[in-house]
């Protein structure tokens, strides 16, 4: 095993890079400029999007990391991952949610263009502190989750049949780099997450992406159920990618803000699958009590 962990270690930068821009570009190639273009016209669904993902979940955030004592890396994961909404996984849960894929088609681009230009000015602001620069942080963001989902978004306006044609390979990819990417993780940090215990961490995240969800889904002024379900699931995950590229781009970072950014990433699957599940059957209930 000593012989191996040089080789996860080194691997590892250039593994996280191509899951982030793997998925992304899967991401984009999904995106239906018409959607995206209804959804700018929608003023209360981009003022939704903007008081829940830039409002709301960075004084949440804030006032997890008041309430309990958390060590000061943890607390600069919680806020980063505040500023970055809706996982890359995002479409695959929708669909088990039963939830309407267009509007995520919509709303997975434009929080993760809010993403790419809030982060950079608000995590400065709001994580004590951080000396890192606005573009410093902006640059991965942009390399990494804007370029790969406008390219995948571009082909598939302009060349639709290639879009189809190098999608499931494009797909699959993301689905490779991203079990090995965990595979990667538990290898080398799984001792490191394993210390974690005792320490809050993981309270603080589930608490973040089960009230960010909870507060998107009952509130949803006049949206469907469909629409709330994806507004849940995409508030009530992070884009942990932007949150890893953020956190690599730290300067003499502690080890300890990437192990809990990889305990985020594995934990907000197993939350959003037992959400969707949640929603799937909701919009069970609603079919039954209709056709009765």
């Amino acid at each position: 095993m000593s012989a191996v962990m040089p080789f996860l270690q080194v691997t590892f930068s250039p593994l996280v890079f191509l899951f982030t821009v793997a998925n992304l570009a899967a991401m984009g190639l999904q995106v239906r400029v018409p959607e995206v273009a209804a959804a700018l016209r929608n003023r209360k669904t981009l003022a939704l999007i903007f008081v829940w993902g830039w409002l709301l979940g960075p004084a949440f955030a804030y006032l997890i990391t008041r309430v309990l004592p958390l060590a000061e890396p943890y607390v600069v994961v919680v806020l980063l991952a505040s500023l970055a909404p809706c996982a890359p996984f995002l479409q695959q849960m929708v669909a088990k949610a039963r939830g309407d894929m267009g509007f995520a088609g919509a709303f997975i681009p434009l929080v993760a263009v809010g993403t790419v230009v809030l982060m950079p000015l608000m995590a400065p602001l709001l994580i004590q502190g951080l000396t890192i620069s606005t573009w410093a942080l902006a640059k991965p963001l942009l390399l990494t989750i804007l370029l790969p989902l406008v390219l995948g978004a571009a082909i598939r306006h302009y060349a639709g049949t290639v879009a189809t044609r190098i999608f499931p390979a494009v797909k699959g990819l993301a689905l490779l780099s991203t079990l090995m990417t965990i595979v990667w993780c538990l290898l080398i940090y799984g001792r490191g997450m394993l210390n974690t215990a005792g320490s809050l961490a993981l309270l603080s995240m589930t608490l973040f992406m089960v009230g960010m969800a909870i507060v998107t889904y009952r509130f949803g002024f006049g949206a469907s159920q469909a629409q709330r379900s994806v507004m849940a699931l995409g508030m009530g995950t992070r884009n942990i990618a932007a949150v890893l590229a953020a956190a690599l781009a730290i300067p003499n970072a502690d080890p300890r803000i990437v192990v809990m950014v990889v305990m985020w990433t594995l934990w907000s699957v197993v939350l959003a699958a037992i959400g969707a599940n949640l929603f799937a059957r909701q919009v069970g209930k609603t079919l039954a009590a209709g056709a009765a």
